[in-house]
């Protein structure tokens, strides 16, 4: 499946020479002009000239669906920031005084799944932020079920955001999957750090009051639903270890189906057979497996899944926020194939004004066709746009 234009970096540097070709062309012909007409009003003409012209060369941003590691894992800045108690590690690009964007990844993902965005980004004046959240990667990862709160992540990020954006300045934030929920609810607890946010997947929640979610879950979709297996401690990662993590990652990788996913014990991913050979889409190379493999082989999943395991506890340690709307601007983009999506009643909370009613802030909602739920690999160069476009206004 075809998802973007290679870019060379012979060609991104022409691109780029061209630009600033343009740029200084224009500068020379306002400074010439200024000196002839050095008049007030003249002067506002061409500076919004001069401006509109930049913008316009960095109107879309640069296409890099490059799926290797390669340089643009090298030209990344890596750091370990103690926050809240931990060492997490955090991926860094862009000049040191912008505006900074905080991106915040899904399970079982790590930093790695924004690189495409990472590079766009800074590449147009942005400070791209990417840590692996607690439990993943380069990240401590705490032994007990009960440190991956939502109270917890979020605590995590405050404390990083103190040390990227020290004024205390509110940052971007892109969340995608756990990311996103976790977005929502750094957006909920702290609106005062959230300039604006894009989620991509996950919708916001709202605490129902009188249910809690697993129940709930288990009750309509039944005990094999992969959320449901993922709940006993280390139940599910004595079946992934069994499987390798190689596989259990390529296998959640390359879901794209609208159905829900289910996990029969000793059986694969839906009932199939571990024999089965799984095909990478196409956004997706055996070197970014193998980079994600290394991490997971490493950490191992059990960071990932205590946060499924904190539904419940969750729901219990946010009911002072029943009914508390997320009050940010907002932007949300999802893949009309992606589970969430088509999850019971997901649709209906959009089309029937629920998530417009509790994010009032919210802006716009995009469902991209035939894209699948790991949107911002499958589709890198529309969605950096996406998140350019919406940011700019701020």
């Amino acid at each position: 499946m075809q998802h973007g234009r290679l870019t060379s970096p012979t060609m991104k540097v022409s691109l780029e020479f061209g630009h600033l070709q343009i740029i200084l062309l224009t500068f020379s012909v306002v400074i010439y002009i200024f000196f002839l007409f050095p008049t007030h009003r003249l002067t506002k003409l061409l500076t919004k000239l001069l401006n509109t012209i930049i913008l316009r060369s960095h109107q879309n941003p640069i296409q890099n669906s490059n799926t290797g590691t390669g340089n643009m894992a090298s030209s990344i800045e890596h750091r370990t920031i103690n926050v809240n108690g931990i060492n997490m590690h955090v991926a860094i690009k862009g000049p040191e005084n912008a505006p900074v964007i905080l991106f915040l990844h899904g399970f079982p993902q790590l930093w790695y799944s924004w690189r495409h965005q990472i590079e766009a980004l800074s590449s147009l004046g942005y400070r791209a932020v990417a840590p692996d959240l607690r439990g993943y990667g380069d990240t401590d990862a705490p032994a007990e079920v009960t440190s991956y709160t939502v109270l917890h992540v979020v605590g995590d990020l405050i404390g990083l955001l103190d040390v990227v954006a020290p004024k205390k300045e509110s940052v971007f934030v892109v969340g995608h999957d756990w990311g996103s929920l976790i977005a929502w609810h750094l957006s909920l607890f702290r609106p005062d750090r959230v300039k604006a946010l894009v989620t991509l997947s996950v919708l916001f929640n709202p605490r129902n009051p009188s249910r809690k979610v697993i129940p709930t879950l288990k009750a309509v979709y039944g005990d094999d639903y992969y959320i449901i297996r993922f709940q006993e401690p280390g139940e599910i990662e004595a079946e992934f270890a069994e499987m390798g993590a190689e596989r259990v990652l390529k296998e959640f990788l390359s879901y794209r189906t609208p159905a829900p996913l289910f996990l029969p014990k000793g059986q694969g991913f839906n009932g199939k057979s571990l024999d089965t050979p799984v095909v990478l889409p196409t956004w997706l190379s055996e070197e970014d497996v193998k980079y994600y493999t290394s991490k997971f082989e490493q950490k191992g999943f059990t960071g990932g899944l205590n946060y499924y395991r904190n539904f419940d506890r969750n729901w219990e340690l946010t009911a002072p926020w029943t009914g508390a709307q997320v009050k940010v601007p907002v932007k949300f983009i999802v893949g009309d194939l992606d589970l969430t999506y088509n999850s019971l009643g997901a649709k209906d909370y959009i089309a029937k004004g629920g998530l417009k009613r509790d994010v009032p802030l919210l802006e716009d909602v995009v469902v991209m066709e035939g894209v699948g739920h790991f949107i911002n690999e499958e589709k890198p160069d529309e969605i950096s746009k996406h998140i350019y476009d919406f940011f700019q206004k701020f």
